[in-house]
């Protein structure tokens, strides 16, 4: 703030030495400019930063790309954050997210987006390890899931009711689960409605007597983590990353990343990035398949 030279008064024989309060009044202003300078140059941020939103299923991988992303590239902030994949594909089209996140691919009327695969998943139906059960056919799945099949010893199993999990609303899985086994979402008797994937194994890891369906990369994942499930094949085929990659598992999906124009800037250099073959090995790490 500008000083008042009648503030500053320097007694020099009775009288105000003019020249000393000009000077002081300088020396205070240059001392606030550079202060400012300093506190302007203190907060800026150059930090480059990119959101993803959407599937559970694609947010692991995308947090671990992520975070390779940014060891690369110290100025660059990624935020992950899940919610289905209607999520990501309504945060990429309204500009909400930089990035969205799906595991399919775009539907006919999302033509307005652009969607990259960067790996290959597969959907399983998972039991508690301890269940006897080791197959079930489409149709008895089907039954299972209708309600018309209510106990396990109809299919080969102990005398106990069973417990169906499915997937919420808006979720990419239920999507490709439905589809698959030709039922609509109003035929689904569930005992429980659970959102991500782990929430799903979670769920079902409480309940011996519980039928789910996830992720084959997230069944093999907690798997190989110790956590009491197993999965189930499909049509007599090993439900694996491995069959996956094959072409031989009957139920596999894409995973996307969706943007709202052609990528371009930051977003290009992350998806360019997931493409690469030097993320591969961090890709089959969490029992996906890469794309080549």
């Amino acid at each position: 703030m500008p000083l008042n030279c009648d503030q500053w008064r320097f007694k020099a024989e009775g009288n105000m030495n003019v020249h000393s309060c000009v000077k002081a009044t300088i020396m205070l202003l240059i001392a606030s400019f550079i202060g400012l300078a300093l506190a302007s140059c203190g907060n800026n941020d150059d930090t480059r930063k990119l959101v993803l939103t959407g599937s559970s299923t694609v947010a692991p991988l995308a947090a671990e790309l992520a975070k390779r992303f940014e060891a690369l590239h110290p100025g660059v902030r990624i935020d992950v954050q899940t919610g289905g994949s209607s999520r990501g594909i309504a945060d990429a089209r309204s500009g909400v997210a930089d990035i969205g996140m799906a595991s399919r691919s775009l539907k006919p009327e999302e033509s307005d987006l652009f969607g990259t695969a960067i790996a290959r998943d597969g959907i399983a139906i998972i039991l508690h390890k301890t269940n006897p059960v080791e197959m079930l056919s489409d149709d008895q799945v089907v039954q299972i899931f209708k309600g018309t099949i209510k106990n396990w010893k109809d299919v080969g199993g102990l005398e106990a009711p069973i417990s169906v999990i499915n997937k919420a609303e808006g979720r990419s899985t239920l999507e490709l689960f439905l589809k698959y086994y030709r039922l609509k979402s109003r035929e689904v008797k569930a005992s429980v409605i659970i959102g991500d994937n782990e929430q799903g194994i979670k769920t079902l890891v409480g309940n011996p007597n519980a039928i789910g369906y996830v992720s084959i990369g997230a069944a093999e994942f907690n798997v190989d983590a110790g956590t009491p499930i197993k999965i189930l094949p499909t049509k007599g085929v090993e439900a694996s990353s491995e069959n996956v990659a094959n072409g031989l598992f009957p139920l596999s999906r894409p995973l996307t990343l969706v943007t709202k124009e052609p990528p371009e800037g930051l977003a290009k250099e992350f998806i360019d990035f997931a493409l690469s073959s030097d993320v591969h090995n961090l890709i089959k790490q969490l029992h996906f398949v890469p794309i080549q």
